[in-house]
C-alpha cells in the first residue's frame, strides 16, 4: 500500500476524476416512488405518463411501434437505455445542457432514434443496488413504450448496472453493450482503497465528495459515500461481483473501450468485431488528459497496459469485444462539455454511439 502525500493525491485524483466524469448526467437521484425521472428523445417526455415525443418512422427509428397494440412488441428495434456511470447527476453547476452522455440523445433523435432513455440511479452506490433501481426504471419505460425488452448501453459503472439487470431480469433485456466498464476492476481502486478504508482519510474523501456535490449538483444525499463503488472496482469486489452476476442466456453482450496516453493498443485492442470508427482511427493517438495523468501512470506503471486513464483495456472486455477508440474516460461520453479529444485525434463520441446503435439494429436489436 502506498502512503503519504503521493498516495493521498492518487485517491483524491481518482475520486475527482470520477466526479468530473459522472458529474454531468442528465438525470438526478430521485425517490423510489417518483415516476418523473424517465425521459425520452430530446423532448424530455415522461415515460411514466407517456407524454412527449412519439416513436419515429425515420431511417434509424423505422419499426418503432410501441404502445396501443394488443400486446408488447417482442422484436427490435428496441428502446435504448443509456446507463450512466458513478457520480451521475441531473445538472452540473446548474447547466441544463451539461448532460452525462453529452448531446448524444439529441444527436440520435436527429437520426430517428427517439426512443432513447437516460434513467437515473443512485450516483454513489454499488451496482447491486443501482441495478435494482435500473430494473424499476426499465419496467416504467417498457410500460410506456409497449415493448417487452430494451437494449442497454452502459458507460463505466453503468455497464455493471446493466449486467445486474440482465442477470436478474433477462426477460427485460435484449442486449448489453458496455463502454469502458471495469469488468475486471481497476488497479487504481485497490490503491485508493488502502487510504479510503482508513477511517480518518476515508471521511475526508466522503466530505470532499459531498462538498463538491453540494456546490455543483442539484441533489446530494446525506449518506453519500465513495467507498461502495471503490470496493466494487477493487479486485476482491469485482471478483465477488462477477461470481454473483454471470451472463444471462439469451442476452447478447458486447464491449468496447478507450485508449489514451498516445497508446495505439497493440494486441490488447485486437477485436472480435470492429465498428467503422475503430477501424478508421486505429492510428490516431489520444494524449493523456490532465485529469488522468496520475491514474493513468498508476495503471501503466507496471507495464505497457493500454487504458483510458481509469480502466485497462483488458479489464473492459466482456462478451464480444468491439475494439478500442482513441479516447479517455471523459472523451468516451463527450466531456468536459464536448471539448473533444487531444490534438490530431478525430474521435467523436456522438459518432461512436451512432455506430453502436446502428450495429445493434443491423443485428436485429
Amino acid at each position: 500500500m502506498q502512503s503519504g502525500a503521493p498516495a493521498r493525491s492518487l485517491a483524491l485524483s481518482f475520486a475527482c476524476a470520477l466526479a468530473v466524469g459522472g458529474a454531468c448526467s442528465d438525470e438526478s437521484e430521485v425517490p423510489e416512488d417518483d415516476d418523473s425521472y424517465v425521459t425520452t428523445g430530446v423532448t424530455g417526455a415522461n415515460a411514466a405518463t407517456g407524454t412527449g415525443s412519439s416513436p419515429s418512422t425515420g431511417a434509424w427509428g423505422a419499426g418503432h411501434q410501441g404502445g396501443g397494440g394488443e400486446g408488447p412488441v417482442s422484436h427490435g428495434p428496441y428502446p435504448i437505455v443509456l446507463a450512466h456511470g458513478f457520480f451521475g447527476f441531473e445538472e452540473f453547476a446548474g447547466l441544463d445542457f451539461a448532460t452525462y452522455f453529452y448531446e448524444v440523445k439529441e444527436d440520435l433523435a436527429q437520426k430517428g432514434e427517439t426512443l432513447v432513455f437516460t434513467p437515473a440511479v443512485d450516483p454513489f452506490n454499488d451496482s447491486t443496488f443501482r441495478g435494482g433501481q435500473l430494473v424499476e426504471r426499465i419496467e416504467a419505460i417498457l410500460a410506456d413504450t409497449g415493448y417487452d425488452k430494451v437494449v442497454i448501453i452502459g458507460h463505466s459503472q453503468g455497464g455493471l448496472d446493466a449486467r445486474v439487470v440482465a442477470h436478474d431480469r433477462p426477460d427485460l433485456v435484449a442486449a448489453v453493450v458496455t463502454v469502458a466498464t471495469p469488468h475486471g476492476g481497476t488497479p487504481v481502486a485497490d490503491i485508493a482503497l488502502g487510504l479510503v478504508d482508513d477511517p480518518t482519510f476515508g471521511g475526508v474523501i466522503d466530505d470532499l465528495v459531498n462538498a463538491i456535490g453540494a456546490a455543483l449538483y442539484d441533489q446530494v444525499g446525506n449518506e453519500t459515500a465513495v467507498t461502495k463503488p471503490l470496493h466494487l472496482f477493487s479486485q476482491p469486489g469485482i471478483t465477488a461481483f462477477n461470481a454473483a452476476y454471470p451472463d444471462a442466456p439469451g442476452v447478447f453482450y458486447a464491449s468496447l473501450t478507450g485508449r489514451t496516453d498516445s497508446n495505439l493498443g497493440g494486441m490488447g485492442c485486437v477485436a472480435d468485431f470492429e465498428l467503422p470508427i475503430v477501424t478508421a482511427l486505429k492510428q490516431d493517438k489520444d494524449p493523456t488528459d490532465p485529469f488522468f495523468v496520475l491514474t493513468e501512470g498508476v495503471i501503466d506503471g507496471s507495464g505497457n497496459d493500454p487504458n483510458d486513464g481509469l480502466v485497462r483495456v483488458e479489464d473492459a472486455k466482456h462478451g464480444e469485444f468491439w475494439g478500442c477508440v482513441p479516447a479517455d474516460h471523459l472523451d468516451e461520453v463527450g466531456h468536459l462539455l464536448g471539448d473533444g479529444p487531444g490534438f490530431g485525434n478525430d474521435f467523436d463520441h456522438k459518432t461512436l454511439y451512432r455506430e453502436i446503435i446502428a450495429e445493434l439494429r443491423a443485428r436485429g436489436f
